[in-house]
């Protein structure tokens, strides 16, 4: 009699533990499942972000989307041989004091303004010898008109194209264009210095002063 008590506890306890193990794998699916579905929601970014570029004097291509990775962006149409060139300057200087904060630089020379050198070599050299620029920097590209790239046309849509070199625009965390600062306007003026402050202190989906 004992025996064969046994043997059915042991009968429902296999039962039980059969139909337990689905619920517990499920459970573990869904624990698995929860951080990448709020990783790829926090790593979301705009469709004009999403391009492919080449950095400055190399072969290295990357990704726009990759850079910003949740950071506020502060996008320069650049050029070397223009009276505002000095503000690279203090552009690294911004992005010395800012980065480890969240806040990512991203120079684009043009000659759209025919201040920028034909050659890359010598474009590198002013921005990173001259300078000491440390943040990313692209190969020269058109920021206005019918041939400008994807970037600096969303940017016109948003904010207007730039009429002049060392236009800046300051993108927030959530991938809205946040304002805009023409050339006359320096790296550390404070209107700069407060809106990236503010940006950086704003969780994403809500940049806007």
């Amino acid at each position: 009699m004992l025996l064969t008590l046994a043997h059915k506890s042991s009968n429902v306890l296999i039962i039980t533990a059969l139909l337990f193990i689905p619920l517990l794998g499920a459970a573990q699916k869904n624990t698995q499942n929860s951080p990448a579905i709020s990783i790829k929601q926090e790593e979301k970014c705009p469709d004009w972000l999403d391009t492919n570029v080449k950095k400055l004097r190399s072969n290295d291509t990357i990704n726009l989307c990759e850079l910003k990775q949740d950071k506020v962006l502060l996008i320069v149409n650049t050029a070397s041989a223009c009276g505002f060139t000095p503000q690279f300057e203090d552009l690294e200087k911004l992005y010395q004091k800012y980065q480890e904060k969240g806040l990512e630089i991203i120079g684009f020379p043009s000659d759209s303004f025919w201040q920028e050198h034909d050659d890359a070599e010598k474009t590198a050299e002013i921005c990173h010898i001259n300078y000491g620029v440390t943040f990313t920097m692209l190969n020269s590209t058109d920021v206005r008109g019918n041939q400008a790239n994807s970037v600096f046309t969303h940017l016109a849509k948003e904010k207007g194209a730039p009429k002049w070199n060392f236009y800046k625009y300051l993108v927030g965390r959530d991938g809205e264009v946040i304002d805009w600062y023409n050339s006359r306007t320096k790296p550390y003026d404070q209107k700069i210095i407060q809106a990236i402050e503010y940006a950086l202190k704003t969780p994403t989906g809500s940049s806007r002063l």
